[in-house]
């Protein structure tokens, strides 16, 4: 393929229009339209400003990257996991979680996760994905699964904190993990924020599985420089939460797991950013 072919198809890949593209460049969009229809080819200086935009490599756009691959979606089906983590609810007798299942899908039901294939995707996928990894890690706690089934709820939803349909423990947990229940900017109350979390077990293992999540997904949904941001945050702040979640003996294996799986996937990106 041509340079101008491969422009194309990143950008169609980002979502991008000739126009967002030729803004985040500096140029017009009619240079953008010649670049794709190989009639000009972009000045030197607009290269690597092209490849940034486009979350590529240089490599890339010149085709000598053999990427003998196609993309496939990052997330199982969202009823399918739901049906996953009613059945075993149901089956440990856990009454909080069954509370807060339907309580999270109709608060998250017009709601969708970024996706580069799947402009629809449920939002539903992250908090029911968070779910499954616990049960898959051997957590069938009562608390411990409506805290990731909701950690979302207060801070993407109209929903108040007495709303929540869990005990005085998750609600605790939940609050913790939403910024919007700080005050002040998102940046500068991190520290505050991460502080907090810390001296709550639950709220710092439902913080860990997060990340874990994200982590993995952000490749579909994140640009390069937001990529680069997150690695940073989670090894200065969301890793250091592992000790708490250590301190808890039946949330040894958890931790292990979670750190094993957050130090692979920052190992990485750091390698590839």
């Amino acid at each position: 393929m041509s340079l101008g072919s491969n422009i194309a198809s990143a950008r169609n890949l980002k979502g991008l229009t000739q126009e967002k593209l030729a803004e985040k460049v500096g140029v017009s969009f009619q240079a953008v339209s010649t670049w794709e229809r190989d009639e000009n080819l972009p000045d030197t200086a607009h290269l690597q400003k092209i490849a940034e935009a486009l979350d590529t490599s240089l490599d890339a756009l010149f085709g000598k990257e053999k990427r003998d691959w196609t993309l496939k979606e990052m997330c199982d089906d969202p009823e399918r996991m739901y049906t996953y983590v009613k059945t075993r609810a149901q089956s440990e007798n856990l009454e909080q979680t069954l509370k807060a299942l339907p309580f999270m899908r109709e608060k998250h039901k017009r709601q969708t996760r970024k996706s580069m294939l799947n402009s629809n995707l449920p939002y539903i996928v992250h908090p029911l994905t968070l779910c499954c990894h616990a049960l898959a890690m051997g957590l069938t706690d009562d608390d411990v699964l409506p805290a990731l089934l909701l950690h979302d709820v207060l801070e993407d939803t109209d929903t108040k904190p007495e709303e929540l349909p869990v005990n005085e423990r998750v609600r605790e947990a939940v609050c913790l993990v939403s910024y919007n229940t700080y005050k002040g900017n998102k940046e500068e109350i991190k520290p505050n924020y991460y502080n907090k979390i810390a001296k709550n077990d639950l709220a710092s293992l439902v913080k860990c599985i997060d990340r874990c999540n994200n982590l993995s997904c952000m490749a579909d949904g994140f640009t390069r420089e937001k990529m680069v941001r997150y690695v940073i945050e989670a090894e200065k702040f969301v890793m250091p939460l592992l000790k708490v979640v250590k301190a808890v003996p039946a949330w040894n294996n958890a931790a292990w797991l979670l750190q094993y799986q957050m130090r692979a996937l920052t190992e990485t990106f750091k390698r590839l950013l």
